[in-house]
């Protein structure tokens, strides 16, 4: 890439792109632009090679920042790529690789430009660089009537592109740079620490001339997402080498390409695709970032937002029930489609996020989901994100444990667990799981996810919702594998020896507060509490299971017998007293049972024994508590999360986007 790397640092020394950013005012019908257009250029994706590019870019729009106003040659080259993309359809259809060649060589110059216009300029100074028009006999500074939308215009051209214009090889590049592109326009909100609730390309997108493409819009990039086309080889979007000789053929543009941009040739026709491209669909990657962005833009004050309207509302195309009148964006998509893009695309921070914001705002996705029979297919990748709790961001940690409580708010999915028996669990390496229920093995990662955060991160929140989730189960627990009986009770264990050893600092910081007064006492009370609400809720949900399905759990059972001694200090609690009785009735019946049957009895005479009790113990006489449910409800202001999270994604998810890291003020680099 050495040479790669040089060629782009000549950029702004390009006799095109200086006459573009020169003082010289050049009309959109002037020969110039068929030249700067002709270039083949693959975009750059590792990061030095794009960085190298921004601050090309930078070079240029200083001399464009300062001469623009007075030449209108941005507004020239935005009117020049309208011009252009009003054939694309007919293009596409045709095969017309040259005109689409330019329309996207002349959208791909105007995004570089308006990302560094973006990231140093107010919005309103940018539109002040879009509406200029120099009039005859007026005098600088002057505005055009006709040119006071061309914000709106180029982002509703955008649009129209995308939703439009049929995906197929040579479309590809030119789709790609106009999702690319809106990201770039709605860029602005990372260069503020504030969330914006006010933006002059907000209010484009939600009213006028944007709004009524919404719901096509919002389809078209989540069957982006579906579809996962992967990039077309390196070539299929310009001109191949003709057999008959003659080089590369460029119609009008013939010879131009040979003398313009040679220095932009980065890995043109013939180049090997970079291993993040060859790895994904960049355009269901760049897709999904936009949606997520224009799913958590603020409302408007006169108006919600629209696009997280459509997301909310949008029905499986097999649904044939009327559409609500309230909801204008409503529209329909494959829900199997959706559904198998969704299980096969977890491992990303975006989809997890994506499926998070379906389950919680879309009820006619959650009752499908809820609803399928290879539920599996979904859970399990996002139990290998808990599991893999080290090496996730805390944002992707947060999300799938999330998506996990609002599935166990669903007494079938709670019951159908249990029946799903999964064969050899390779991934997860504490033990060999050659046959376990998925309900078991959802037990043992959030029981590992616990214990994990109470080790390292002491997350308070992290804890509430395992937790939550865990309880909502409870009364639903069926055949409990050993080993997740085993570590239910291996939790309440750890708990038990946390809760001693702070009662035994709290005692000895209280005498030694007791002789001196200079030292102030750490705060071991309220770390006191917190252990006691955690060990409660884990006496609440064996408590749960105890009483609602003790019958179908002889290896919790045989757990609770087996470490039975650690029950006894909470016997007497104050705290714990109540939800004590059940336990500790269940730990005498059980122990006088097999007191009678003798010494030395196996492990399967024992849980005989246990089943055959189980039968016989009166219900009656274990006391019935108020059912555990936990639903999941999004804090007040939930976009001060979400949006600098959304932001942090596209940052360091985006295909050929880079930003100097030094600009960004929504988020810390660390949180990034």
């Amino acid at each position: 890439m050495g040479a790669n790397s040089s060629s782009i640092s000549e950029l702004p020394e390009n006799e095109y792109l200086q006459k573009l950013s020169g003082a010289e005012p050049i009309s959109e019908n002037d020969p110039f632009w068929n030249q700067l257009l002709s270039f083949s250029f693959t975009t750059p994706t590792n990061s030095a090679d794009l960085k190298l590019l921004e601050e090309a870019t930078i070079s240029v729009c200083k001399s464009l920042v300062e001469k623009n106003p007075r030449t209108g040659n941005l507004g020239s080259l935005v009117k020049v790529f309208l011009s252009r993309t009003k054939e694309l359809k007919i293009s596409a259809e045709c095969q017309n690789h040259l005109f689409i060649w330019q329309a996207h060589n002349a959208l791909f110059i105007i995004c570089c430009l308006l990302k560094v216009f973006i990231s140093r300029m107010s919005e309103e100074e940018l539109q002040v660089h879009f509406t200029y028009e120099e009039k005859a006999g007026a005098g600088p500074g002057s505005y055009g009537v006709e040119c006071e939308d061309l914000i709106e215009e180029l982002l509703c051209c955008l649009i129209q592109l995308i939703v439009e214009i049929p995906l197929l090889d040579i479309t590809y590049s030119i789709s790609l740079e106009a999702v690319t592109t809106l990201i770039v326009f709605l860029s602005c909100q990372l260069f503020h620490k504030e969330i914006l609730r006010e933006s002059i390309i907000h209010r484009y997108l939600m009213h006028g001339r944007c709004l009524p493409y919404t719901s096509r819009l919002v389809k078209t990039l989540l069957y982006n997402f579906i579809r996962q086309e992967r990039s077309p080889p390196p070539g299929t979007h310009v001109f191949q080498q003709q057999t008959d000789g003659g080089g590369l053929l460029y119609g009008i543009a013939s010879g131009v390409a040979t003398g313009l941009w040679t220095v932009f040739t980065l890995g043109g026709v013939g180049s090997k695709a970079s291993p993040q491209l060859e790895q994904c669909s960049p355009l269901a990657n760049q897709s999904l970032l936009l949606l997520l962005v224009l799913a958590n833009l603020t409302d408007a004050p006169d108006t919600p937002n629209p696009y997280r309207q459509a997301i909310m509302s949008f029905k499986n195309t097999q649904d044939n029930t009327a559409f609500s009148s309230s909801n204008p964006h409503a529209f329909q998509i494959n829900f199997n489609s959706l559904y198998t893009a969704l299980c096969e695309q977890q491992k990303s921070d975006q989809a997890t996020l994506l499926l998070y914001m379906l389950l919680h705002q879309n009820s006619n996705v959650r009752t499908y989901v809820l609803a399928r029979t290879d539920i599996e297919n979904l859970v399990l990748p996002i139990l290998e994100i808990l599991y893999h709790v080290e090496e996730r961001n805390s944002h992707h940690v947060y999300m799938a444990l999330i998506i996990l409580l609002i599935l166990t708010e669903d007494d079938g999915f709670n019951r159908s667990i249990h029946e799903v028996i999964l064969k050899n669990i390779t991934w997860y390496a504490e033990r060999v799981l050659t046959e376990i229920s998925l309900g078991s093995l959802l037990i043992l990662v959030v029981i590992r996810t616990i214990q994990y955060n109470m080790t390292r991160t002491r997350d308070k929140y992290l804890h509430t919702n395992c937790l939550a989730a865990l309880a909502n189960m409870s009364a639903q627990f069926r055949s409990l594998h050993q080993y997740a009986a085993q570590r239910i009770i291996s939790l309440f264990s750890l708990l038990s020896k946390k809760h001693n050893k702070v009662l035994e600092q709290a005692t000895q910081s209280l005498r030694g507060s007791l002789g001196s007064s200079d030292s102030p006492c750490p705060d071991y009370a309220q770390d006191l509490n917190v252990i006691e609400e955690v060990i409660r809720m884990m006496l609440e949900i064996i408590n749960s299971c105890l009483t609602n399905s003790l019958h179908h759990n002889p290896n919790l059972v045989y757990a609770l017998l087996y470490k039975r001694d650690l029950f006894e200090q909470f016997r007497t609690h104050p705290s714990f007293q109540d939800i004590m009785q059940n336990i500790d009735l269940v730990i005498s019946f059980f122990s006088s049972r097999l007191e009678q049957a003798g010494a030395e009895l196996s492990v399967e005479r024992v849980l005989e024994i246990i089943k055959q009790g189980a039968v016989a113990l009166p219900k009656d006489r274990l006391r019935k508590f108020p059912e555990l449910k936990f639903k999941y409800v999004e804090e007040e202001q939930p976009e001060e999360f979400f949006i600098p999270y959304v932001w942090s994604l596209v940052y360091n998810s985006a295909v050929a986007l880079y930003w100097n890291p030094h600009d960004i003020q929504l988020f810390t680099m660390d949180s990034g």
